[in-house]
């Protein structure tokens, strides 16, 4: 029996990792993001400023103009203080941070220990939507070790079955 996942990829730092969907646990967070990549996306990462390990993936709002599921999420699953291997997918409301008239839906990819969802805005809790598989880890903590290093990077993610 395959279960539905996520491929995350990058060339440069070697990225090639397989997340599988946490339905049962976020079932409308997962719902989004098997919708939103109904085609592969290639969306810019940077290293997050505020949350530690983490490569930060927001979605650009040009790839949600129009589309039925890009509305408000809620928290499931919900963590403060996502752990190595977690995919986090958050949610910020329009005008809420700076302003922004656009909703923020942001990937996450944490890659190591000490992350937290703390931002100038405050705590935002997000939902740990996949996980990468354990074997995959070390693998996938080094790479986004390298993104780090190199600085902002395409980032595609597809669907899977695994």
């Amino acid at each position: 029996m395959s279960q539905r996942a996520i491929k995350i990829s990058e060339p440069r730092s070697g990225l090639s990792v397989f997340a599988p969907l946490l339905e049962a646990k976020a079932p409308d967070n997962a719902a989004f993001l098997w919708n939103y990549l109904s085609e592969p996306r290639v969306v810019g990462g940077i290293h997050a400023m505020w949350t530690g390990p983490e490569i930060s993936c927001p979605i650009p709002p040009a790839h949600l103009k129009g589309v039925s599921y890009a509305s408000a999420l809620p928290a499931e699953n919900a963590t403060l203080t996502p752990q190595p291997g977690d995919i986090v997918l958050s949610y910020v409301p329009p005008r809420m941070w700076g302003g922004n008239p656009d909703a923020i839906f942001d990937i996450g990819l944490f890659y190591g220990q000490g992350a937290r969802l703390l931002f100038p805005i405050g705590w935002l809790a997000g939902s740990v939507v996949a996980q990468v598989r354990p074997e995959e880890r070390e693998q996938f903590a080094a790479a986004c070790g390298i993104i780090r290093r190199n600085g902002a990077c395409d980032v595609t993610f597809e669907r899977a079955e695994i």
